[in-house]
């Protein structure tokens, strides 16, 4: 177990260090802009990706507080605490980035996820034919960075209804279920991630984007064992 704590809070430095020497390269214009130094469009994978990731780590951090307030087990305080602290401060990065570039953090058209399909960057004009969508999805930051509705919540995002019921258990409850949502979270996460590192133009966001699915898989790992010591296991 702490043998495995180790590795995971070593992935999670790494993230972070990745994070801050992306950010100083996109402050300093050294690898901020996109392919050949252009700027990302609004319906990029860049952009998309800054967006909606920024959305699924702030609903990250509230169940991480959640948890935090709902049991003694310092485990599970100590990983909740990495998990808000990290992604906290990629987020940051992220709608950084956007003002950085010019772009909007909410795109009232942009259904979540399409970024994933552009493949490369579509530029600041036409991007498809894109259907409006309603309420910003649950954990959301409103007014800062929105993107899902009409029940497309984003991969691995938990509901309404598990919000609560994470609000409404304690100790062990709360525990196992912190880590079984966690754990579909971070699947999804890391899906998002690898989309990122695979199609947008932007070096710096690439690195983060690679970061994160480093320490998210080894956070996954963790997770595991973790629910196994509890008697339980991840969902699905």
């Amino acid at each position: 177990m702490s043998r495995t704590y180790w590795a995971a809070g070593a992935a999670v430095v790494l993230a972070v260090l990745f994070a801050v020497g992306a950010t100083v390269a996109t402050a300093s214009g050294g690898s901020g802009g996109g392919a050949a130094g252009r700027t990302p469009g609004l319906h990029s994978p860049d952009a998309g990706f800054a967006r909606d990731m920024a959305v699924h780590h702030q609903q990250a951090v509230e169940m991480s507080f959640v948890v935090r307030d709902r049991t003694q087990d310092e485990a599970v305080r100590s990983l909740a605490y990495d998990i808000a602290n990290t992604q906290a401060n990629q987020r940051g990065m992220l709608l950084g980035w956007l003002d950085l570039w010019g772009l909007p953090k909410v795109v009232s058209d942009e259904p979540p996820m399409s970024w994933m399909g552009t493949g490369t960057d579509a530029g600041t004009s036409g991007h498809g034919a894109h259907s409006g969508h309603g309420a910003t999805p649950t954990g959301a930051a409103t007014g800062e960075a929105g993107a899902a509705g009409s029940g497309a919540i984003m991969p691995g995002m938990a509901t309404k209804e598990e919000l609560t019921r994470l609000g409404a258990a304690g100790g062990r409850d709360a525990e196992v279920l912190y880590l079984q949502l966690m754990t579909d979270h971070h699947k999804g996460g890391v899906a998002m991630a690898e989309g990122c590192a695979r199609q947008c133009q932007t070096p710096a966001e690439r690195a983060l984007a690679q970061g994160m699915v480093e320490a998210q898989q080894a956070e996954l790992t963790l997770m595991a064992d973790m629910l196994k010591q509890r008697g339980s296991a991840p969902r699905g």
